[in-house]
């Protein structure tokens, strides 16, 4: 085993060694060099979602709270209401975010093992006229939980709403079709599943959206308006971009694509999650979530009386894995990540250490 732990966690994550080699050079942000290799991330983000000729893709410095923040701030207006649709902590930070920013908001909430279901996002649309945007988060991490973002795109766009989705945990690795589903602004990480090092967030928005968003966000940093005419200008970051992370993200694009995009990545992430599914059963594990429901991104599963997380995290952690503890409210539970530069093997391994130490003293 490397000196550097598996980390079955979502995000930061397990990253192939290709990729952090990429971080080895530096680079000059105003080099052109630099503006060729932003040009390529940009390009190939959208790629992955087929959203060419549809959006345009607005990296950000930062983390994936900061490109939802950066959203809000953009794309919602001071005279606009937002509609986000929870059942999870990630939704529940967006009324967070909303409501710091003084923009009106409102929730629309499920029990945290049940899905956003599309009828009642129509009816709620229905009731009130002054919803101009919703919000929805397509892979919950608090549970691993999948939402029907086809059906509810549908039904904002019936509606004539804006669509705001926060991919997070699945751009990359779940199917999504920009030229195909209507989405105004899907919003990710550099950290997931395209197995890229913390340190980006980004958007791809339609221009329309972007066009009509000019001066309206109350930050600056956070302005995507601002930050897609300074690419469009000159092919430049504002700000100081993470050079190293930029060049890391780029290198796992290309590993993306040469894997086979999007269902290649699927495909490695269903077998990790049916190869840890099997053994966590064997050895007595509860899945939280109905199976019907669990997204091939983190597995939620309940903690038996018995076993105490901390002690179980500790005794993982000096066999080399890093898992993640739980997020609910309703349960006592801990989280194992299927995300990563990681495969079968890695969790055969993983399975072994876990049995080991649930074996008696």
């Amino acid at each position: 085993m490397s000196d550097s732990p598996i980390l079955l966690t979502p995000g930061p994550l397990t990253t192939a060694i290709e990729t952090r080699r990429a971080m080895l050079r530096d680079w000059g942000s105003r080099d052109p060099a630099f503006i060729a290799l932003t040009a390529e991330l940009r390009a190939g983000l959208l790629r992955v979602a087929k959203g060419e000729g549809t959006h345009v893709a607005v990296p950000l410095q930062g983390s994936g709270t900061f490109i939802v923040e950066a959203a809000i701030a953009t794309l919602v207006g001071p005279q606009d209401k937002l509609l986000v649709l929870i059942n999870g902590a990630y939704g529940e930070r967006m009324v967070t975010i909303a409501k710091r920013m003084g923009r009106a908001v409102e929730a629309l909430r499920w029990p945290e093992d049940r899905p956003v279901e599309a009828a009642r996002v129509a009816e709620a649309l229905r009731a009130d006229p002054s919803i101009t945007h919703v919000a929805l988060v397509h892979c919950e991490t608090t549970t691993g939980l999948l939402n029907p973002v086809e059906d509810v795109a549908a039904a904002v766009a019936e509606a004539g709403r804006a669509f705001l989705l926060d991919a997070m945990s699945s751009f990359g690795a779940l199917p999504l079709d920009l030229s195909a589903t209507p989405v105004t602004a899907v919003l990710a990480s550099s950290n997931k599943c395209l197995e890229g090092v913390p340190g980006i967030g980004f958007a791809l928005v339609t221009p329309a959206a972007l066009e009509a968003a000019a001066g309206r966000s109350p930050l600056l940093s956070f302005d995507l308006h601002a930050q897609w005419k300074g690419f469009e200008k000159d092919g430049q970051w504002r700000f100081t971009p993470p050079v190293q992370v930029v060049a890391a993200l780029v290198e796992a694009l290309r590993a993306f694509e040469a894997e086979g995009g999007q269902p290649a990545r699927l495909a490695r992430y269903a077998d990790n999650l049916r190869t840890m599914l099997a053994g966590m059963r064997r050895l007595g594990f509860e899945l939280f979530l109905d199976e019907s429901l669990q997204a091939p991104i983190i597995a939620t599963f309940r903690l038996p009386e018995s076993l105490a997380f901390r002690p179980f995290y500790d005794a993982l952690a000096e066999r080399g894995f890093l898992i993640y503890p739980g997020k609910l409210t309703q349960a006592e539970t801990f989280r194992i990540g299927c995300i990563g530069a990681l495969g079968r093997a890695d969790f055969e391994r993983l399975l072994a250490a876990v049995e080991e130490v649930l074996a008696p003293a």
